[in-house]
């Protein structure tokens, strides 16, 4: 595995209300893809497959979200919201800016969700798609359904931002809650104080606390979105399907998400899909196993850019590092 220490140098653009900050690698004229963090995480998620991807000429951007590193908020006045179609929005906006017709979207957690939302909404701006845990488009509608007690338990922070108990908690603690969340989420890796140190630098951001707490009161149903983005949400409201080609993935070790063969979510996908199970990896698969990861995207951006299309699975898998996913593979109604 690919070992490095920090990504940089972080560049700016201003795009739709935000300021973002991102880094970029590999080759500015290569087939470009977004890879997009979740929380409580930031772009070192992807700190050992940005190589692995700029090494085959593709144009590697990693932004931070909103709410977090440098990514800030253009007008004090704009509402911190976190909800999905923000994220989503947001995704579009950085095309925009960096000019960019259409990439590959691939991501995790609140950034699996983003490229989802985009993917479904926009799918003329995204040529392929790689989600860890699949379909991730929330049915907020749903959300006063309970889930088994042992899924609900793992979601205690859920719970904990829904009050301002939990609010001033993240104020106070937010490496801490991160550390805990984490925890769970990749039972079988350890995170080291400087992993944690170097992502929690990310929640040193005025608008951190705002942003995470909007998105889970949300997500809920406990508050009202950005009123910008009403007609994103009814639209997301139908749980649209998502035509574009898919590589979905879980990770076998995921502490909170456990890992599906796919079909669940399959009438979601409309175009080419393939679900993959990735061993010993957890919620932050493309920490945990990047050579997957990288593998997933490689597998997209190859027949995009008229190169012959392998196996699933094997592309470059000499150079990534030997060591294919259990796969199984599903197409949407």
């Amino acid at each position: 595995m690919i070992t490095t220490t920090a990504l940089g140098p972080v560049r700016t653009v201003d795009a739709g209300p935000l300021t973002v900050g991102y880094v970029e690698a590999g080759d500015p004229a290569g087939p470009p893809v977004l890879l997009l963090h979740g929380y409580p995480y930031d772009v070192h998620s992807y700190v050992d497959v940005v190589p692995l991807l700029a090494a085959q000429g593709l144009r590697v951007v990693v932004p931070y979200l909103r709410g977090h590193g440098p990514t800030t908020f253009r007008d004090r006045r704009t509402p911190r919201s976190g909800q999905q179609g923000a994220l989503g929005t947001d995704v579009v906006a950085l095309l925009d800016a960096l000019g960019i017709d259409a990439a590959v979207l691939a991501g995790y957690d609140w950034g699996g969700r983003a490229a989802c939302v985009a993917a479904a909404l926009w799918p003329e701006r995204v040529t392929g798609l790689v989600s860890v845990n699949g379909y991730l488009v929330q049915d907020v509608a749903a959300s006063r359904t309970p889930l088994p007690p042992d899924l609900e338990a793992g979601f205690w922070y859920f719970w904990y931002f829904s009050t301002e108990r939990g609010r001033r908690g993240l104020t106070q603690n937010r490496a801490e809650v991160a550390r805990v969340i984490r925890a769970r989420n990749s039972p079988e890796r350890t995170v080291t104080d400087a992993e944690l140190a170097r992502a929690a630098a990310a929640f040193d951001n005025p608008d951190y606390v705002d942003v995470v707490i909007h998105s889970y009161r949300h997500r809920l149903g406990l508050a009202p979105g950005d009123p910008v983005y009403d007609d994103v949400e009814r639209r997301l409201a139908d749980l649209p399907r998502i035509d574009v080609p898919a590589v979905t993935l879980d990770g076998l070790a995921d502490g909170n998400f456990p890992a599906t063969d796919g079909s669940s979510t399959a009438r979601f996908f409309g175009g080419p899909r393939e679900h993959r199970q990735v061993p010993h990896a957890g919620h932050d698969l493309p920490a945990d196993a990047p050579e997957a990861f990288a593998q997933a995207v490689l597998d997209l951006v190859r027949p995009a850019r008229g190169d012959a299309q392998p196996e699933p699975g094997t592309y470059t898998a000499a150079a990534l590092g030997g060591g294919s996913p259990t796969s199984s593979t599903g197409r949407g109604a």
